[in-house]
């Protein structure tokens, strides 16, 4: 078996691909894919989005401090990759998408009401690390599409067909391999 070693690189794949809402007082509202984002911690809840100061979405995040994490699915991908590609400067992505700006709980952005899971985000902390800042955020409500819920109230989130990006390309998650804790989890007996 051979290997080669290449020069330091981003190649943590694959990754969410999430559309962040945002929005300024009496602004449109806007939206931005986002692949460089995760869990940083469970308690308090928070997040991590990673965005490039150019972008138009940078300085919206960066001046409310306060943004949706909506997730995607295979229905949404033309969307979020409309949403990487085109400046909010330029269009309305809502409009030019028939995506539905919905409003939040807990932010003043709004929740794309297509995404079987929004994300209320207020930024505690922005790290400037180079290319991409950081915006560090607590996570302050989650709403979930109740298509997605049973009568017990329990979230089937992966009926969804989450969307996931993976160097340079989309996908659809597939078939599932095990449930947390699996490789330890006692056989019943007689098996």
């Amino acid at each position: 078996m051979s290997r080669q070693t290449w020069k330091p690189g981003n190649m943590l794949y694959p990754l969410p691909a999430v559309m962040v809402s945002c929005a300024r007082p009496d602004e449109r509202p806007n939206i931005i894919t986002v692949a460089w984002a995760g869990t940083i911690c469970s308690n308090p809840a928070m997040l991590s989005i990673s965005v490039k100061p150019e972008r138009y979405s940078y300085d919206i995040i960066r001046s409310t401090g306060e943004f949706v994490v909506n997730l995607t699915t295979k229905k949404l991908a033309r969307a979020t990759d409309y949403c990487g590609v085109r400046s909010g400067r330029d269009v309305d992505k809502f409009r030019e998408m028939h995506l539905t700006a919905i409003p939040a709980s807990f932010v003043s952005a709004p929740l794309i009401e297509e995404s079987p899971v929004n994300i209320e985000c207020r930024v505690k902390q922005i790290l400037e690390l180079g290319s991409h800042h950081m915006f560090v955020s607590e996570v302050l409500g989650v709403d979930v599409d109740d298509r997605y819920l049973d009568e017990k109230g329990k979230l089937h989130l992966n009926d969804s067909k989450l969307m996931v990006y993976s160097h340079g390309s989309y996908f659809s998650l597939g078939e599932p391999l095990g449930s947390f804790g699996f490789s330890v989890r006692k056989k019943p007996a007689g098996r």
